[in-house]
């Protein structure tokens, strides 16, 4: 009998954050584990590395792994907090990779102007219309992400 792996790793991933699960995982937050999702982003450029100048896939799927669960337990907690869940999570990839590929699924969004749009960055800031604001967000993180590697690497003993 088969079973949905990633159905399984969210199972895996509510038993921990349960009250009766692990006291490290049921106690973590989205700020808690900013870092470690950080960290497992690098690591999975590591495994890019790896497999382009060894062709050794191995540790990619790993580190893919590590990453997938990153996003299952931020979903969890959003889920537990009733925010989202991680089908939420899905299907807001799957309409966006629609979206900006109607050259692939559909016929061409339309400007204001009537005129087709099929270039990704148009796409996206007509997705973006009125939360131009979020933007204003990203240098800050950037510089947290870079923050985080280097902590992550002093961890390891490496430097950056």
């Amino acid at each position: 009998m088969s079973r949905d792996e990633v159905k399984r790793l969210q199972d895996i991933v509510r038993k921990l954050q349960s009250d009766e699960g692990c006291p490290w995982d049921k106690v973590q937050t989205h700020e808690s584990i900013k870092a470690g999702c950080i960290e497992e982003a690098c690591e999975v450029l590591a495994g890019i590395n790896i497999l382009a100048e060894t062709g050794k896939a191995e540790n990619l799927k790993e580190e893919l792994g590590d990453l997938l669960l990153q996003v299952i337990f931020h979903a969890n907690l959003a889920e537990k907090e009733g925010l989202f869940d991680l089908q939420d999570v899905a299907r807001a990839a799957n309409e966006k990779m629609i979206r900006r590929h109607p050259h692939v699924f559909h016929e061409p969004i339309v400007d204001k102007d009537g005129q087709p749009v099929t270039d990704w960055t148009e796409i996206k800031r007509m997705e973006k219309a009125g939360r131009e604001w979020e933007e204003e967000y990203l240098p800050a993180a950037l510089e947290e992400g870079r923050a985080l590697i280097e902590q992550a690497a002093k961890r390891k003993g490496l430097s950056v």
